[in-house]
């Protein structure tokens, strides 16, 4: 009899969870695209494909990237023990998290001004979750407007970062709300700008500044000049940051680099617990890597947590979250502790579970695979990781993801 692998919601979980949207069959990737193995590969198909400073952007940190590689060698430090023997034919990828069952473990984090690497990127990401039946998180900087994302996809997540007055707080609350949103994450790592010197020394700022070099690497990229750029303000207008605030805010190119970011270092506790007054759905707080603050969170209201350094992308030296993602598990089990930064392939996944997550965020390899590839492209790094997982799974002789603990780690 040949081996069953459920790598989605079967029949017991879909009557346990009748809202979950099924998962169909990947759609093909072009030809060109015919080595993609692994999430990896689509990092170096983007590199050819997009423009350096759009590139730069996505895939670069903040002064030395010592907190980016911090993240990568982090998942070095710990290695498997695993058992063997188990019945493996029935295993599953499948996760309840707050409240539903997906298909994975993993979810697509919140990446800002994902359109402009991927033609209509947000939603392109959006769409390809819901086929697949993960979770999607849209970032506050984004290029489409929220409320076109939520229809898409009436699961998706919003992420925010909090406003600089109470006012615009109030607002933009009010407008998550209205939009249709179950589920605001709020990112609390992100008080000031951080010092992003590769986008300078790339030629990339947001806005974008119109200059000879942007328009030679538009030239020098046709496939992203003409299908993604081009195409974008043929068809839909000139690309504007949409959802920091409840108004409208800057447009993607301009002469004046000045964006609507405002300053948030004097925000507080006391702002959270705004927001929570407000919010009616599941509160997310994301940006946690002291247990302190992950105490204070719970206090304060919030319905689970998400142990993230932002990518690497705020204070450069910071602690990879895999190092601290024990000591936040164990301090505040009434909540789900999720994680991102880093995360690139199954075995990522599953010792970042074994440790105590509940779920795992990847965000750059998606926006990567929507920009050489769409939807079809999403769906396929979904796929490979979720295929990843299964196979980790059974060599570990892990049936459910609920066995994993940390007997199954040793460090390195």
């Amino acid at each position: 009899m040949p081996m069953q692998i459920q790598t989605s919601t079967g029949d017991a979980a879909a009557a346990s969870a009748p809202t979950a949207i099924p998962t169909h069959a990947p759609a093909a990737l072009p030809a060109r695209l015919g080595h993609i193995l692994c999430l990896d590969d689509f990092e170096r198909a983007a590199r050819r494909h997009l423009p350096g400073p759009v590139f730069a952007y996505v895939s670069g940190a903040v002064e030395r990237n010592a907190s980016l590689r911090a993240n990568a060698r982090s998942f070095e430090q710990y290695e498997f023990i695993t058992r063997v023997l188990i019945d493996m034919s029935k295993r599953s990828t499948a996760t309840t998290l707050l409240g539903r069952r997906w298909s994975a473990p993993f979810g697509i984090a919140p990446m800002g001004v994902s359109a402009l690497s991927a033609y209509r990127g947000d939603l392109v990401l959006t769409q390809a979750a819901a086929r697949e039946n993960v979770p999607m998180i849209m970032s506050a900087s984004s290029l489409i407007r929220m409320e076109e994302v939520v229809q898409a996809n009436p699961e998706a997540w919003f992420q925010a970062y909090v406003p600089g007055s109470e006012s615009e707080i109030v607002a933009l609350v009010e407008r998550v709300k209205f939009a249709g949103f179950r589920t605001l994450v709020v990112t609390l790592d992100a008080s000031i700008a951080s010092n992003r010197e590769n986008n300078i020394r790339a030629g990339f700022s947001t806005p974008l500044r119109p200059s000879p070099r942007l328009a030679w690497e538009g030239i020098t990229h046709p496939r992203w000049l003409f299908g993604t750029f081009l195409k974008t303000i043929a068809r839909h207008g000139m690309p504007h940051f949409e959802n920091n605030h409840a108004r409208r805010g800057a447009p993607i190119l301009s002469a004046n680099v000045l964006r609507d970011f405002s300053d948030r270092g004097h925000l507080t506790w006391e702002h959270f617990r705004l927001i929570r007054r407000m919010w009616p759905g599941q509160l997310v707080v994301k940006g946690i890597l002291d247990v302190r603050d992950a105490r204070l969170a719970v206090e304060n209201g919030a319905d689970g947590i998400i142990v993230s350094n932002h990518g690497g992308r705020q204070l450069d030296g910071t602690v990879a979250p895999l190092r601290v993602l024990p000591g936040i598990v164990q301090a505040c089990p009434q909540v789900p502790v999720m994680i991102d930064s880093g995360f690139r392939r199954g075995t990522d996944v599953l010792k970042a579970l074994a440790l105590g997550a509940k779920f795992v965020f990847v965000g750059r390899p998606f926006n990567y695979a929507a920009s050489v590839a769409g939807e079809a492209g999403v769906r396929k790094g979904i796929a490979l990781l979720r295929e990843e997982v299964s196979r980790d799974m059974a060599m570990l002789g892990v049936t459910a993801l609920s066995e994993l603990d940390e007997s199954y780690l040793v460090t390195s």
